[in-house]
């Protein structure tokens, strides 16, 4: 499966719980931090809920 980059570009701070542990669940828990993870329809509907929050490279 192909790789995609998700980059966590603004803060968790006030958002909803909800968006705080789908953060979490990628992996990201600081500001511009970056992480790498396989392209799967699970992945994609988490980055969906926070796509106002991240930037994603493939």
């Amino acid at each position: 499966m192909a790789t995609i980059k998700i980059k966590q570009t603004k803060s968790g701070i006030n958002r909803p719980e909800r968006q705080k542990r789908t953060l979490r669940a990628l992996g990201l828990t600081k500001m511009n931090q970056t992480v790498e993870k396989e392209e799967t329809p699970q992945i994609n509907g988490m980055i969906e809920k926070v796509a106002h929050l991240v930037k994603v490279t493939r």
